[in-house]
């Protein structure tokens, strides 16, 4: 890590002794985390602290129709939703202490989805998906809430191109570092629901895959709870040690 030094005097009885102030000349990583569909920022509290001890800014926040806007819930759309992601990303990177071309996003299920499209909007270093959800690009505006769930299930359950969706589109544009995270277990988001994400992410940089052993889509039960913020924290002090050390991976890191 670079540093910067700075010549002072430090006034002693009657005197001055010289003295040099020595600071990090780089600014700190930041990290977003967005949430999954009927989750909230609460969900991503505990994830945030830990990772912020590592040396980041970290941001979580409540989509529209969650928390505190519950009740629009029934009308919010992915448009709104991306929108709301946009903007916290910007309150985010406008930090003064937050280095803009080392921001991480971490989104969950339907939070994940949005976190590939944000990427096509703002500067993403590192990309972790956890459960990513999958979604027809059609009926954008529509309220999220009235999307044909028998259709969705169906449709992540087929091979989908990145020329076929936007966001795997904007994962196969992604050239930073990401991490995927499947649930063995996951009754929402099938394998080839992973799989389509993973086959797109082919200009990235290096792409982890981890499965979480005996894990529904929730990460339900203490077990796999830990399991989950073991591999999100260990991954984000790869990737953070990494920067700040200079370096990163050349080589393509594929774990199944």
């Amino acid at each position: 890590m670079t540093t910067s030094s700075e010549a002072i005097e430090i006034t002693v009885d009657n005197g001055k002794v010289a003295g040099t102030v020595l600071a990090p000349e780089a600014k700190i990583p930041g990290v977003l985390f967005v949430h999954g569909w009927g989750g909230s920022q609460e969900s991503d509290l505990i994830r945030a602290k830990r990772i912020a001890a590592l040396g980041c800014i970290c941001l979580t926040f409540d989509l529209r129709g969650h928390g505190g806007t519950l009740a629009q819930q029934q009308t919010v759309s992915r448009a709104d939703n991306l929108n709301d992601v946009i903007a916290a990303y910007d309150v985010l990177a406008n930090n003064p202490d937050i280095d803009p071309s080392a921001i991480a996003v971490m989104g969950n299920s339907y939070g994940a989805y949005l976190a590939t499209l944000l990427s096509t909007r703002r500067p993403v270093k590192w990309l972790a998906l956890s459960v990513p959800a999958l979604y027809r690009d059609t009926q954008w505006d529509m309220p999220k809430r009235a999307l044909n769930r028998a259709d969705l299930t169906e449709y992540r359950h087929r091979q989908v191109v990145s020329s076929e969706n936007k966001a795997l589109a904007a994962c196969a544009q992604f050239e930073g570092d990401v991490l995927l995270i499947e649930a063995e277990h996951d009754h929402l988001i099938p394998h080839e629901t992973i799989m389509n994400y993973r086959r797109a992410f082919e200009k990235a940089h290096s792409l982890t895959h981890r499965i979480v052993d005996g894990a529904d889509h929730a990460m339900s039960g203490e077990i796999c709870q830990q399991a989950y913020t073991s591999i999100l924290s260990a991954w984000a002090m790869e990737m953070i040690i990494g920067r700040r050390m200079g370096f990163m991976e050349s080589s393509m890191v594929r774990q199944p």
